[in-house]
């Protein structure tokens, strides 16, 4: 259902994939970035990227559970990370591979950027995922 390649003529990618192609006729999920909050609102980690990408992954976790999908599902992610420093965004994507987020390797790009939406935020991922066929009697 999901094919992932590296595109020979290029440079091989660390633990991601170039493309990846999804089947037509397959079902996708297209989920709203995830945030380093918890369920009352409140950042997770403050001040600690490593510390809210971990809350980040939680959430995207529930979010693909919800929909039906799971990380193993993922084709495609934006990993955003409040800072310049290369060695920030090194930690980020440390706790993301370690993740089983990135079993695929799914496609990805990763960004330095200035802010992001909720004070003191400093992580969000969006994320695409094929959300599997469920034969009769399976859990959904």
């Amino acid at each position: 259902m999901i094919q992932r390649s590296t595109v020979p003529g290029l440079f091989t990618p660390p633990r991601y994939s170039h493309a990846s192609v999804v089947e037509a006729g397959a079902k996708l999920a297209f989920l709203a970035g995830s945030v380093p909050l918890d369920a009352a609102g409140n950042i997770v980690g403050e001040g600690d990227p490593v510390r809210q990408t971990a809350q980040v992954l939680a959430n995207l976790d529930e979010q693909l559970r919800a929909v039906g999908s799971d990380m193993g599902h993922v084709v495609s992610t934006d990993v955003y990370v409040v800072g310049s420093e290369p060695a920030v965004l090194s930690a980020v994507w440390a706790v993301v591979e370690a993740s089983g987020l990135s079993l695929g390797p799914h496609s990805s790009t990763l960004l330095g950027v200035a802010c992001l939406g909720y004070t003191g935020q400093l992580v969000e991922i969006t994320a695409t995922a094929v959300v599997p066929e469920r034969s009769e009697g399976s859990p959904s």
